[in-house]
């Protein structure tokens, strides 16, 4: 059975979310949004908030009264990414490497106070996972990193991560070697892969749900236009 990488990663993402009923996607996320998409496919009553569009924010001031809901604790699961993430789950989305970025925005906020942030790269690099970012915009108790090779889980207690599992195609030599911050593995298994039903529903219902928001990203993936 062969997938793309970004099904596989849409897979552990609604495993992520698992039971959540409120999860807030940021712009440019078609990964993270296409996870959430699988798993109401399933036939979870999951509620999601897309921050880039109005219609797919049911609030009427858009991005504002989301981050009141947050406040409120009524947002279970958010994501977050950076140009740089660093071994004590801080982010940097402002500059590195000489480069400026859009900025923080609602990000110093949005992680702290959501009780599940999952964070999210896709690029694995040394470049990206970083020992310790140029510029902390956000800083929190992540539930997990994701990346396009591995996935790590978050030890509040040592403010550490853990390795759990890495993606078909590759090792846990790989991944220590890629990864720019020290981290702790044990019993590091396989990324369990994306089954027959979760393909057909990806492929079918959830890739023409994406096409909406993401076009190219359908394309590319899926051959949508």
């Amino acid at each position: 059975m062969t997938f793309k990488s970004e099904e596989l990663l849409a897979c552990v993402i609604a495993r992520l979310i698992g039971g959540a009923k409120h999860v807030a996607v940021g712009a440019a996320s078609p990964i993270p949004a296409t996870g959430c998409l699988l798993l109401k496919a399933q036939g979870a009553p999951l509620r999601v908030s897309f921050l880039h569009k109005r219609k797919g924010n049911p609030f009427t001031e858009g991005s504002r009264e989301l981050f009141d809901l947050a406040g409120q604790g009524r947002i279970d699961v958010f994501f977050l990414g950076g140009a740089q993430i660093d071994g004590a789950a801080n982010i940097n989305l402002v500059r590195a490497e000489g480069r400026r970025f859009l900025g923080s925005f609602g990000s110093a906020f949005m992680y702290p106070v959501v009780p599940r942030t999952i964070l999210f790269r896709e690029e694995h690099s040394r470049r990206t996972l970083v020992p310790k970012v140029e510029f902390v915009s956000a800083a929190g108790n992540p539930q997990a990193l994701l990346t396009g090779k591995a996935l790590f889980g978050w030890q509040k207690d040592r403010r550490r991560f853990r390795l759990e599992s890495v993606h078909p195609g590759h090792t846990a030599e790989e991944v220590r070697d890629e990864t720019g911050f020290d981290f702790d593995s044990e019993a590091v298994k396989i990324t369990e892969m994306p089954s027959k039903q979760d393909l057909s529903n990806l492929r079918s219902v959830v890739a023409k749900a994406i096409a909406a928001d993401y076009p190219d990203f359908a394309k590319r993936v899926w051959g949508l236009n």
